[in-house]
């Protein structure tokens, strides 16, 4: 039995919100931090979220 690879997801925003694609195969709602490397790898699910050129020029989507 092979692993699927994870899901790669971009953003405009430096933080996001995982639950794992919801329902009885998620898992609890994590918020993850992109800065300061603009990825990080969701530590359950192992989706992995790359902040996208436009959001890292605007830093990030909560105007700081």
């Amino acid at each position: 039995m092979t692993m699927q690879p994870a899901e790669t997801i971009y953003i405009d925003e430096d933080t996001v919100g995982c639950d794992g694609g919801g329902g009885a195969l998620g898992h609890p709602l994590v918020y993850l931090t992109l800065a300061p490397r603009g990825e990080i790898d969701c530590p359950y699910c192992g989706r992995h979220y790359v902040q996208t050129a436009a959001g890292k020029a605007a830093g990030g989507g909560h105007g700081h």
